[in-house]
């Protein structure tokens, strides 16, 4: 092994040695002191997260093409580990509270980021299904954590029955492409439809085929069944976890790609797409409308999210503005993976035993009785929205520049549309807090406090000092040679 290949999976070495230890070390930590546990596991992101800076500003191709190291892994790898911090603040003081605090959730959720940071940085068809393997097999697990609560074994089922659909439609695919060009390795296929060796009418097939399988993955119309469901009954840590790790690998894998492996099929790709992510925006905001528990309507408006998001993979064909919507997304996913740890801190919080304190109308009163954790949710809620000043706000603006920029102005004119109505049901709860009266119960804990007052700054702060976060992902994007 070359020292090149050594540096290029260095922090995924990290990550999955240390979760095997985790395993081990756990065996002598006393039941009554799982948070040591918790603490071990936060310790080994961080060892990950300081292997993983070196990687910015280098290129580098690693295991004879089937591994890259660029910006743009980089910056996702950054996210997943930021990502699995958060996730561990929230999920410490749940767990306790609700009698499953088990140590096994944290090994379990470094092997799920493990995977994630593998499709940061696949870049062949094999690695990236191997990837998305790793990924989801723990969440399975972890869908279930709250046994023997019937609706979180019910998730745990209903995510691996569809997850493991999902999964064949993307082998099934990667065998087409492979038939179609001859190769797996992102680099030959592109060599293959350029020297004109492809059949391009199997390559279509496989990669329509791949992106159906990934459209389970990001929760895209019509592939998205599984999510409220899923959602509502996995422990809310979990959840939280899910909606912004387990996308924003799904995105990875279709970014990487599409606009680098199939530009050439955008002719007969971009329409589906198109009308994919427009779907996947109406439905996902009018849904979210109906729901008046906050986990489902959450999970509806991820969907919606989803829909933005899958803008920036609509442009895959257009070149420069391709490049530009790849790095708006990055920076769309950066705003809400902060803004969706935020609210989920809220709900945790407010959550009780056995699903209760999760309808809209248990925030009632919290803007009398909790002022801060109510301002909290506002921030969250506008910045979903798309409300200055919040990162939510400046996401959507580049976003959709970008499209428009592509060429694509009916589907930003949907997406303006659509975020005009996702402002009924999040100032709804907005107006619940502040405007009727109840008695809520917050039992939030010092590291459920830190994630939600952190998040909450950040939105806002960043919102206002926003140029090195948009010229980090411009950067990530440009040295990505996307």
């Amino acid at each position: 092994m070359k020292w090149d290949d050594l540096f290029a999976i260095l922090p995924l070495v990290v990550i999955s040695t240390w979760a095997v230890v985790l395993v081990l070390v756990d065996i002598v930590i006393p039941r009554d002191r799982k948070g040591i546990t918790a603490a071990l596991a936060a310790l080994g992101l961080i060892f990950a997260l300081y292997f993983t800076l070196p990687q910015y500003n280098r290129h580098l191709v690693a295991f004879n093409g089937m591994v890259i190291v660029d910006g743009f892994s980089a910056f996702l790898n950054t996210l997943f580990l930021a990502s699995g911090l958060l996730a561990i603040a929230l999920a410490y003081g749940f767990l306790k509270r609700n009698n499953i605090d088990r140590s096994e959730y944290y090994t379990l959720m470094l092997f799920s980021i493990s995977g994630m940071m593998l499709m940061g940085i696949a870049a062949d068809l094999i690695i990236i299904f191997l990837a998305l393997e790793l990924l989801s097999i723990p969440l399975y697990v972890l869908a279930g954590f709250a046994r023997p609560r019937l609706d979180s074994e019910e998730a745990a089922l209903k995510y691996f029955i569809l997850g493991a659909f999902s999964g064949g439609f993307v082998v099934y695919g990667v065998a087409l492409v492979y038939g179609a060009t001859g190769s797996t390795a992102i680099v030959e296929i592109i060599q293959a439809v350029v020297a004109g060796k492809a059949a391009m009418v199997l390559l279509t097939i496989g990669a329509a085929l791949i992106m159906v399988g990934f459209g389970f993955k990001v929760a895209a119309v019509p592939f998205h069944m599984w999510t409220p469901d899923v959602y509502q009954g996995s422990p809310s840590p979990v959840t939280s976890f899910m909606a912004v790790g387990a996308k924003a690998a799904g995105f990875a894998a279709l970014l990487r790609i599409f606009v680098s492996a199939f530009p050439y099929l955008s002719v007969s790709l971009v329409p589906i797409l198109w009308l994919i992510s427009a779907l996947t925006m109406i439905l996902g905001n009018i849904v979210a409308i109906a729901q008046n528990n906050i986990k489902r309507m959450l999970a509806y408006s991820s969907i919606a999210h989803a829909g933005y998001i899958l803008m920036a993979v609509v442009t895959f064909g257009k070149g420069s503005a391709a490049i530009d919507a790849v790095s708006a997304a990055l920076f769309y996913l950066l705003a809400y993976a902060l803004t969706n740890f935020g609210a989920w801190s809220v709900v945790i919080a407010l959550e009780k035993s056995e699903g209760r304190g999760l309808l809209l109308q248990d925030y009632a009163g919290l803007g009398k009785k909790y002022p801060a954790w109510a301002a909290a949710m506002t921030v969250f809620m506008l910045s979903f929205t798309g409300v200055p000043p919040t990162l939510g706000f400046l996401g959507k603006f580049y976003l959709f520049r970008s499209v428009l920029e592509g060429g694509f102005i009916g589907l930003a004119i949907i997406a303006v549309l659509t975020s005009l109505v996702s402002a009924y049901y999040y100032l709804r709860v907005v107006v619940i807090m502040y405007m009727q009266d109840g008695e809520p119960v917050v039992e939030g804990d010092i590291w459920l406090k830190v994630a939600a007052g952190a998040t909450a700054v950040l939105v806002v702060v960043l919102s206002l000092f926003a140029t090195p976060l948009l010229q980090w992902a411009a950067q990530a994007t440009l040295q990505s040679g996307l």
